[in-house]
């Protein structure tokens, strides 16, 4: 099922970057630098818009699918910690001898 969700999820992502990288910039975002100022921000027009809603609903079923998966996965990881395990033994290189000449 978390597998299902999972796919789910990153085909929602993709539409959810589609969706907002087709919408067209009204320029300085949130309407600041237009005549309007903060009042076109708010306005109908812009909450009536096809790619608005959808981007609305997409993001809804986004953070919904995150929480669901969040929820799911809660118990299945281990609690470790680095300090838990043991730590590694190293073996102890004797010291190389130096080369004796022989004469």
């Amino acid at each position: 099922m978390s597998t299902i969700l999972t796919i789910i999820f990153l085909l929602v992502t993709l539409a959810l970057i589609g969706v907002i990288l087709v919408q067209r910039s009204e320029g300085g975002g949130l309407g600041i630098g237009s005549s309007q100022g903060m009042g076109s921000f708010m306005g109908g027009r812009g909450t009536a818009n096809l790619l608005t809603r959808t981007t609305a609903i997409l993001g809804t079923i986004f953070f919904v699918l995150a929480l669901i998966l969040a929820l799911l996965d809660r118990g299945t990881a281990v609690n470790r910690s680095i300090l838990d395990a043991p730590a590694p033994v190293i073996a102890p290189t004797a010291p190389a001898l130096p080369a004796v000449p022989t004469n």
